[in-house]
């Protein structure tokens, strides 16, 4: 009760007895440490940083302010720069020109929920505006992942009980990855270690995409019965050949330089060497975008990952005939009569995916591969709600994320099984609630 009550009267600026005096004191302890609070003995880093107080001047208007007015702009800094606390689950600051999110949910692997996307979006618009910011870097803390996707288990609660978040997550997701995707910025991600799903979603629409030897990518949506989403139906088919539609129905893992031979990553530098990079990156001096490519390039330049070989080189051939059918059916057909262990070590993935999930994405992929971000996007919000009051999505996270049996039972259970005029239901517009960007 006392520390929320504390909260309160912080936010506020009143303070209740029996504990108002300590409170007082306590606060006024801790503000004049404050760099705010006497401008002249902290760093204009600190100050050109808060989020209340941004512009030149800032140090000169607060020390024209009384002491406690002072104080009352400090708290409301403070209350605003939550998100810059260590424990917050992303973190959103000010560096040199540069705009910087990190991803702040280690044990998590950084998984993406409602409430990050609720702050990243509006800071990344915010910087879009801003003249003083030239470019938005995202990255991840703890060293084993970007971001490994969102976060399902909360959306699977939420969507079994028609909890609202079964909306709101995807479609506030999806206004996010079109942020990413329109910004005007230079955006640049340091995708080290995992990277799948909605850590996917934050990072391949924007301008630049870094990879490193932790890098592990991958689309897994079929083999929980959903589908790639994010702007899968957008990224995936316009890569070489058929490989974003091999991806896609099959959850195949790349790893390090071979997410960027398969185009997703723009970039390859060795994981050690991203915190120069992003010092260098901080340290450009109003950069224009290709000013940031030529950074980005130099450091490319110093890897030997040019020189190593696709891991699906000798496959692409295989690849683009057996995946270029027009329906499930078919492409299964083709991987029977191939007889090959490529195709029979797909046909075997394959199987385990949920037939719905298949047939959706072959269709998400086919007409997103004509149609504008915004447009795949609004497509995929449907599809998201057409899983979430289907069956195969909650089977698939029950048998891989909660009971980890690893065999789901999927309705319907085969490819013939699920009907064109499903599959169709599954595309149709929503009127009102449909995705509007």
């Amino acid at each position: 009760m006392r520390s929320a009550a504390l909260k309160a009267n912080l936010a506020t600026g009143l303070l209740s007895p029996p504990w108002a005096a300590t409170t007082t004191l306590v606060c006024a302890i801790a503000t004049l440490r404050h760099p705010l609070l006497h401008p002249q003995r902290g760093t204009a880093s600190t100050l050109m940083s808060s989020p209340l107080i941004p512009g030149r001047g800032a140090a000169q208007i607060l020390s024209r302010l009384k002491p406690f007015n002072r104080l009352q702009v400090i708290l409301q800094h403070l209350k605003m720069s939550k998100h810059t606390d260590s424990t917050a689950e992303v973190l959103l600051e000010k560096r040199g020109g540069a705009g910087i999110i990190t991803l702040n949910r280690p044990k998590a692997l950084n998984a993406l929920n409602l409430s990050m996307i609720r702050q990243i979006y509006p800071q990344i618009k915010t910087w879009e505006k801003d003249p003083e910011t030239f470019l938005i870097i995202i990255k991840g803390t703890g060293g084993k992942a970007f971001c490994a996707g969102g976060d399902i288990r909360a959306i699977t609660d939420a969507g079994k009980v028609g909890d609202r978040l079964a909306q709101d997550f995807f479609r506030e997701e999806y206004m996010l990855n079109n942020a990413i995707g329109t910004c005007k910025k230079p955006y640049v991600a340091l995708i080290d270690g995992i990277t799948m799903g909605g850590g996917v979603g934050l990072s391949v629409h924007g301008h630049f995409r870094v990879a490193t030897e932790k890098t592990l990518f991958a689309m897994p949506e079929t083999a929980i019965g959903l589908f790639p989403d994010v702007g899968g139906g957008y990224f995936l088919p316009r890569l070489s050949g058929k490989i974003g539609y091999y991806l896609a129905l099959t959850g195949f893992r790349l790893k390090g330089g071979d997410v960027l031979k398969a185009g997703i990553a723009t970039h390859f530098v060795e994981s050690e060497k991203l915190p120069a990079l992003e010092k260098d990156l901080i340290a450009l001096k109003s950069p224009s975008t290709e000013n940031i490519s030529d950074l980005l390039n130099s450091y490319h330049a110093k890897s030997k990952i040019d020189q190593e070989k696709f891991v699906l080189d000798e496959h692409m051939e295989k690849i683009n005939s057996l995946f270029s059918a027009t329906s499930m059916e078919e492409i299964v057909k083709n991987l029977k009569q191939d007889g090959s262990p490529f195709a029979t070590k797909q046909l075997e993935t394959i199987n385990k995916m949920s037939p719905t999930s298949l047939k959706m994405t072959l269709r998400q992929l086919r007409e997103g591969a004509s149609m504008s971000l915004q447009d795949v996007l609004t497509m995929e919000y449907r599809l998201s709600q057409a899983c979430m009051k289907g069956h195969d999505f909650y089977e698939g996270v029950r048998a891989v994320l909660i009971d980890k049996d690893q065999s789901p039972r999927w309705k319907p259970a085969a490819l013939e099984e699920v009907s064109d005029e499903f599959v169709n239901d599954c595309f149709k517009p929503l009127g009102n609630n449909d995705l509007k960007l």
